[in-house]
């Protein structure tokens, strides 16, 4: 039986209500919004169950927060399709510069590799994060990035986000981090693969195509050995970059079923939850809508969809395209029920 199958079979057998098509398509999208409080229509949504999961941005945090979340849980504990499971409440707390919540991590990622001893460090520093994102219900962690930076100035590096420039000092600090966050039981996700270490210091895919044009040996053996380090301690996530590495595809790395289900699944033997980086980014401005992003990242094999403009009709657009897809074919069904099957076994592995 093809794996995929399978899975889609176990959460057949294991769900609970959440049966609809668009029930399932939601499970698949996360949410964002804007300011301290969670608009109406959200609630709304949540209450229907037709909300995955929620990323947080600066914006969102006040003193309320961990109250806002216990509450957006709670309505979610009410709705027709709740499945025993919380939702997936995650933010960016990568450490140093980027923190979205008050806390730690104080540390950013190359301060970590310039440590005089960085796995040591790079296990503190998971171990505040979780710390920090339990203290306000938040279950998962969008890093570490495990991007090897090749010039000092660097996009990653400008902003200290690398660990550092050889792929050996990444990997020992990512499987550090990932260990202690996830030993508290907070989701950590390896990003950006398979890489953005290569990208110039204007080369940001939020704003901007980019394309990371090194050849397969090198984007193996550099770029891609700290997220087989990541696998093989049990990262629960994998964000996918928007670059174009021509190597392998002309498609943007997240649009791609090579190199999500050829190289991350097949070849890395990844078995968690894929999830895409924002689907409005700038280097996606020639794969129409936001909608239409998600049928594709939904097609190539993502299995979460990161709408993060803050505004709640985004991701509502995104889920009535997924359903939509599902009916007349345009997404494999048993493929994406393989993917609903990944992101429920993650969930089940949270505190209610």
């Amino acid at each position: 039986m093809k794996l995929s199958l399978l899975l889609s079979a176990v959460y057949t057998a294991t769900a609970t209500a959440t049966t609809t098509t668009t029930a399932k398509a939601a499970t698949h999208v996360i949410y964002s919004y804007p300011g301290p409080s969670p608009p109406a229509n959200l609630l709304s949504l949540i209450s229907s169950g037709k909300v995955g999961g929620l990323i947080l941005f600066g914006e969102n945090i006040d003193a309320n927060l961990p109250s806002t979340i216990a509450n957006i849980q709670k309505t979610y504990a009410s709705s027709p399709d709740y499945n025993g499971t919380p939702l997936l409440i995650m933010t960016d707390q990568e450490g140093g510069k980027v923190r979205r919540l008050p806390g730690g991590p104080t540390l950013s990622a190359k301060q970590v590799g310039l440590s005089s001893d960085p796995a040591s460090t790079a296990a503190e520093t998971g171990t505040e994060a979780a710390d920090t994102l339990a203290k306000y219900g938040v279950n998962a962690n969008l890093a570490p990035v495990l991007g090897v930076y090749r010039s000092p100035g660097d996009f990653l590096d400008e902003y200290g986000r690398s660990y550092g420039n050889t792929s050996g000092l990444v990997a020992s600090c990512a499987e550090a981090f990932i260990r202690n966050q996830q030993a508290r039981k907070v989701i950590a996700t390896a990003k950006h693969f398979p890489g953005l270490g290569a990208a110039g210091a204007d080369a940001n895919t939020d704003l901007v195509p980019v394309t990371i044009d090194l050849g397969l040996g090198e984007l193996r053996r550099v770029d891609e050995a700290p997220y087989s380090a990541a696998i093989t301690v049990g990262v629960d996530m994998v964000m996918a970059s928007w670059a174009v590495y021509p190597a392998l595809d002309k498609k943007p790395a997240g649009l791609s079923e090579k190199w999500i289900q050829g190289e991350l699944r097949q070849r890395h033997g990844f078995k968690g939850v894929t999830i895409t980086d924002a689907i409005e980014a700038g280097a996606l401005g020639a794969y129409g809508d936001d909608a239409a992003r998600g049928v594709l990242a939904a097609q190539a094999g993502m299995d979460l969809i990161l709408a993060s403009a803050r505004n709640v009709t985004q991701g509502e657009a995104i889920v009535d395209a997924l359903t939509k897809a599902l009916e007349n074919g345009e997404v494999d069904t048993e493929e994406f029920g393989a993917g609903t099957a990944r992101i429920m076994a993650l969930r089940r592995t949270l505190h209610v």
